[in-house]
């Protein structure tokens, strides 16, 4: 539950290499709970650790890294998701609180939360610096959580709605100084980017794995199918699929601990890897034919949590127009490489 953050905060003091192989591991057995670990993990305890104050680090992230507390991120409203500056959330100052209202949903650990990462425009004027972070405790007065959204896919994996009215915070949860915080929201996604592509890695081989497993018990015309090249070439391109998408994300994943340029490649893992996983799920299926259809076999479950890849962490139809971030020039972006 910490283990990008170094031992002194109660993390387990490894790299993203570490961290990934982690989500990938977990993922093969559920991705839901891959999603959980890599919300709170890559979302809310790094985004505290990137850009909190020694005194914020100090008091929520030992809880946070022991599992103790649970964290959550809060950026997509109702009519704004790819388009993050059209959010309507606003934080305004009073004496020395902060009176927070709006709306987040598509909240991962939403409902389990202890603390959620809220952004909000503190001058809504500006479109450009005018946003703010905030770390928001869930016992707080005007604290809701107002629906549990019910999924197509990672049923396990609990999304939330959460309304903020009136809330009031105090003013050590504002996290990172006052406005100019959207480029820290889009260098979290960075980072959130290449473990979303290692979990689909996960879910690919899983599918794989399952179809490779009947595929050798089940029998046709007097042998096993994976024998007819239908079915053998099927899993030949799975496995050829699966490791490239590795591959890309484990690049993606040490560039990123060196502190070198990854936003194109952490944005390539996670498109690859995101249209592979819904292949391999689909062809999974097919090599179970009638099976595969059956809730009783798994490879209709992996079908159904394939989709969110595509979806989810900057969809893969705006991958392509990612851009570099000015803090430290982690890419060039996929637009440019195009």
């Amino acid at each position: 539950m910490g283990v990008l953050i170094p031992e002194i905060y109660g993390g387990s003091g490894m790299g993203y290499h570490e961290y990934v192989t982690l989500i990938e591991t977990i993922s093969i057995v559920d991705p839901s709970i891959g999603l959980s670990i890599a919300a709170h993990n890559s979302l809310c305890v790094n985004h505290i650790y990137s850009f909190g104050t020694e005194e914020q680090r100090l008091r929520w992230l030992p809880k946070l890294c022991e599992g103790t507390a649970i964290g959550a991120w809060g950026l997509t409203e109702h009519n704004t998701g790819s388009d993050a500056k059209g959010m309507s959330t606003t934080a305004r100052k009073q004496g020395d609180q902060w009176i927070l209202n709006g709306t987040k949903t598509w909240c991962s650990n939403g409902v389990t939360c202890n603390y959620v990462i809220v952004a909000a425009y503190t001058n809504k004027e500006d479109k450009k610096n005018g946003i703010s972070i905030f770390i928001v405790d869930k016992e707080l007065p005007g604290f809701e959580v107002s629906r549990k959204i019910h999924k197509l896919g990672h049923r396990s994996s609990d999304v939330a709605e959460l309304v903020f009215e009136d809330c009031k915070l105090p003013g050590d949860a504002l996290l990172g100084g006052e406005e100019g915080k959207f480029q820290a929201l889009m260098e979290t996604l960075i980072a959130a980017r290449i473990s979303h592509a290692i979990k689909s890695v996960g879910l690919a081989t899983a599918a794989f794995d399952y179809a490779l497993a009947y595929s050798k018990e089940r029998e046709a015309f007097g042998r096993s199918i994976n024998k007819f090249q239908a079915i053998s070439f099927k899993l030949a391109q799975m496995a050829v699929k699966i490791e490239t998408a590795r591959l890309l994300g484990y690049k993606a994943a040490w560039l990123y601990d060196q502190g070198k340029p990854c936003v194109k490649e952490a944005s390539m893992a996670k498109l690859y890897s995101a249209e592979i996983v819904q292949w391999c799920a689909s062809e999974g299926i097919q090599v179970l034919g009638g099976y595969g259809y059956a809730t009783e076999y798994e490879a209709e479950r992996f079908y159904r949590d394939a989709k969110l890849s595509s979806i989810t962490e900057g969809t893969s139809d705006c991958l392509l127009y990612t851009s570099p971030s000015p803090r430290d020039q982690r890419g060039s972006g996929m637009a440019s490489y195009a």
